[in-house]
């Protein structure tokens, strides 16, 4: 590649970055956002609704139930209908179904509309995940996974605040806190649905900002990449068929499926617990920002790893590594339980949210290097349908995490149990993950 050739290629990838990145990165704010607001819920729920930790971990799980189920269909119809239209029905139909939360008022209510929000939003990261293969070379995509992903941890940044803010609405117009903040923040993803009719090309040949000599540049750098060559669409049968005999896909399910359990059983207990450490002194607003603390560490991780993973070319300890740091968040995170005479003792909240954000440092920054992997070596359909089998599989930790630590603080009292849990987990997916990407043997 001479100096010229690469100097082009860059400055593409430049105007690329500038025109769909930061799109992408709001859509996907607002997507976390409406999935892991319910954390910031529970004290109302709780307290209006007499939910215990049991009825709101199942519920903060029953998202996960209903993701799993259409994740694979939903990726499947996006690489057939076209990436603009399906992403605008699923931000359309899953901003209804947030805003609806507002209505609950029994525990099968909760339930199943978080439920219908996980069915409503299935298919979105996957297809997001996939729709990048259009637009970046695998050399390239790390980064550009990272940047987008970013916005989970960016999301908690600004959705603790925000929740503390809509929180303290309690009683406007006869609504709760949390009715405000259901309705409030699932408006802003109905809005966003419909303006990707307007704003997101279905790829490159459709981007009218591109010219016609960007596209034909782009085009040869992606003709290399096995993910995103054309060809008739292919029965979802003989695709789920092909990726079942992949133990690799299987080996990163089960590492997704950890990285689940860690990530949803942490964020959607976080605030109820750094409000139980602060005691007396918990407010709506005072719990919200301190909630945002972990998710700046996240932020970092997830950039700075996924950048250095892009830098070396090296993806598998840049995967496994994080899964096995976070572990260790989770497990620190209990010695002032079992030393609390210690020096321990007098740190307030300030190590809880050392852990905590040194868990989310991990869970995040595995992030970008892991979705390069298979992506590295499914193709066609295989690369949209793997993706999503994946993501699916491993959601179905975003299910276990939450109800698990619900089901043990009722059965004990404490989360100890299920963070150890939880700990373990980690450490087998980041094997999983040593696993997958073992080199295989010729022949």
């Amino acid at each position: 590649m001479t100096m010229s050739h690469k100097s082009g290629l860059d400055a593409l990838h430049r105007k690329i970055d500038l025109r769909l990145l930061p799109y992408l990165f709001l859509l996907y704010i607002v997507a976390y956002l409406d999935r892991v607001n319910v954390s910031f819920a529970a004290p109302g729920l709780r307290q209006d609704l007499g939910f215990s930790s049991s009825v709101f971990g199942l519920g903060a799980g029953m998202f996960f139930a209903g993701y799993v189920l259409c994740e694979v269909p939903s990726n499947l119809i996006l690489r057939r209908m076209g990436a603009r239209r399906w992403i605008a029905r699923i931000m359309v139909s899953w901003g209804v179904a947030a805003c609806l939360m507002a209505l609950v008022r029994e525990p099968w209510s909760f339930h199943a509309l978080r439920f219908l929000l996980g069915v409503a939003e299935a298919g979105f990261l996957p297809g997001i995940i996939y729709y990048l293969t259009l637009w970046y070379a695998p050399a390239r995509r790390a980064r550009a996974v990272a940047l987008f992903m970013a916005a989970t941890p960016v999301a908690g940044m600004i959705g603790g605040p925000l929740s503390g803010l809509l929180l303290g609405l309690d009683g406007l117009h006869g609504l709760a806190g949390w009715q405000w903040m259901f309705l409030l923040e699932g408006l802003p993803a109905v809005l966003l649905g419909v303006s990707v009719l307007r704003l997101l090309p279905d790829g490159p040949a459709d981007a009218p900002w591109l010219e016609r000599r960007e596209r034909d540049l782009l085009a040869t750098e992606l003709a290399v990449d096995p993910a995103v060559e054309p060809g008739a669409p292919e029965k979802l049968s003989r695709v789920l068929l092909s990726l079942g005999r992949d133990r690799r896909v299987w080996l990163l399910s089960g590492a997704y499926f950890a990285l689940c359990v860690g990530m949803y059983g942490l964020v959607m207990w976080m605030p109820t617990l750094i409000g139980e450490v602060l005691g007396q002194a918990a407010t709506p607003m005072r719990v919200g920002l301190l909630s945002s603390v972990p998710y700046l560490g996240g932020a970092l991780g997830m950039v700075l790893v996924g950048r250095h993973s892009d830098s070396t070319r090296e993806r598998r300890w840049h995967t496994a590594g994080p899964l096995f740091l976070g572990a260790a968040g989770f497990l620190l995170s209990l010695l002032p339980i079992f030393m609390p005479g210690g020096w321990l003792g007098g740190t307030g909240p300030w190590w809880s949210l050392g852990c905590f954000t040194l868990a989310t440092v991990g869970l995040w920054g595995m992030l970008g290097p892991f979705w390069t992997i298979p992506t590295g070596f499914l193709t066609g359909a295989a690369a949209a349908g793997g993706v999503a089998l994946v993501n699916s599989i491993g959601n179905a930790g975003g299910f276990v995490g939450p109800a698990l630590v619900g089901f043990v603080r009722d059965a004990t009292g404490s989360h100890v149990t299920g963070f150890v849990f939880i700990a373990v987990v980690m450490v087998l997916g980041g094997c999983c993950v040593l696993l997958a990407t073992l080199p295989r043997r010729a022949g």
